[in-house]
């Protein structure tokens, strides 16, 4: 089966970049984003109507392809006094948890739209945030402050359960699985904490480690760096499997979002290049084949439907015209990568939606 390269939908509302992306719990009917513009959006990306090419008059010309359809925007969360940066679904769809640049971890109620816990005891932005434990009674954080943090969703008390201080810069991910606790530093590890028997291990991968992606058996975790490399480590060994890169990608100053998807065929990641001024605007998307480490599709994003592209200049902090460019950071995949549809988003503000229908 091809890889799926076509948007299918647009999901429009953000005030500004989106720097999370959650699929609801299966069947990942419902999208959230989280964006600078300190809200959440929950998005059901199925359009409200169908699309189908307008034509007054029968003509043998051949029709023009109908525009990618717009997903519909449910609802909006607000709570955060700064910009959001991390999202979690628990598997029962009732709440979701949401992290950010004000130090703090919210857990929500999703049909309220109230917020039911806020916890706070970073001391600086919180990067990530995961659901764990049985039940997803759980919170797991990882913060600009070194931190990893375990909050308990269930107790009225305000503190985290445990601190796991063992970094020494910045907690930029954490992916949970049973008791195991998995986080990536900005000091260049990947530390393996078994919270049942207090242990932690610590695979040393060099560069700094900007995100995390489990494989479904646990045995294998794909890592992100700022050495434009990714690696498929060996969770037992510490070994890496697989190296995927490419002369033309480069990953060196930006958190980017890689992910396993296609039923782990895939290893996605987005781009930080600044495109070419004949294609401003548009993103890349970068896939490659798991085992065979071959570059499967390079997929050039639109900035969002026509019309909405951004003027090809604009004035930067240092008061020079600079290109504008589609930061592709952020991504999710239907039911943990096994569903059939994909979205990611970056500078733009606009989720793209792509699947295989």
């Amino acid at each position: 089966m091809a890889f799926p390269d076509k948007p299918v939908a647009h999901l429009l509302g953000s005030n500004g970049p989106v720097h999370a992306l959650a699929y609801s719990a299966s069947p990942g009917t419902y999208i959230l984003a989280g964006s600078s513009d300190r809200s959440i959006r929950l998005y059901n990306p199925q359009p409200s109507t169908a699309i189908h090419p307008s034509s007054s008059h029968l003509s043998s010309k051949k029709l023009p392809s109908p525009p990618t359809p717009q997903g519909r925007l449910i609802q909006t969360y607000a709570a955060h006094g700064y910009e959001v940066l991390s999202l979690s679904v628990s598997t029962d769809n009732a709440r979701f948890a949401s992290s950010g640049g004000d130090r703090s971890v919210f857990l929500w109620d999703v049909a309220s739209a109230q917020t039911l816990r806020r916890f706070g005891g970073h001391s600086a932005r919180v990067n990530c945030v995961s659901f764990g434990g049985e039940d997803d009674s759980l919170l797991v954080s990882g913060s600009l402050d070194a931190s990893v943090r375990v909050w308990d969703v269930r107790s009225g008390a305000g503190k985290p359960v445990q601190v796991l201080g063992e970094a020494r810069d910045a907690v930029s991910c954490v992916a949970v699985r049973g008791a195991e606790i998995v986080s990536g530093s900005v000091d260049g590890r990947v530390r393996t904490y078994d919270v049942r028997v207090g242990r932690c291990v610590t695979d040393v991968v060099g560069p700094s480690v900007t995100s995390l992606c489990l494989t479904k058996d646990g045995k294998a975790v794909l890592v992100g760096g700022l050495d434009s490399k990714l690696r498929l480590m060996d969770r037992e060994s510490g070994g890496c499997l697989k190296t995927y890169s490419d002369p033309e990608w480069k990953n060196e100053n930006l958190r980017i979002q890689s992910m396993l998807g296609g039923k782990e065929q895939y290893v996605l990641v987005g781009d930080e290049m600044v495109t070419p001024p004949s294609q401003s605007g548009e993103g890349r998307l970068w896939v490659w084949d798991i085992l065979s480490g071959n570059l499967k599709a390079k997929v050039r994003v639109p900035w969002g439907p026509v019309g909405s592209e951004p003027k090809k200049k604009f004035i930067g902090k240092d008061g020079k015209e600079k290109e504008r460019s589609n930061v592709i950071s952020c991504m999710a995949w239907r039911e943990d990568g096994f569903g059939d549809q994909f979205c990611i988003s970056g500078t733009s503000g606009i989720v793209t939606v792509f699947g295989y229908h």
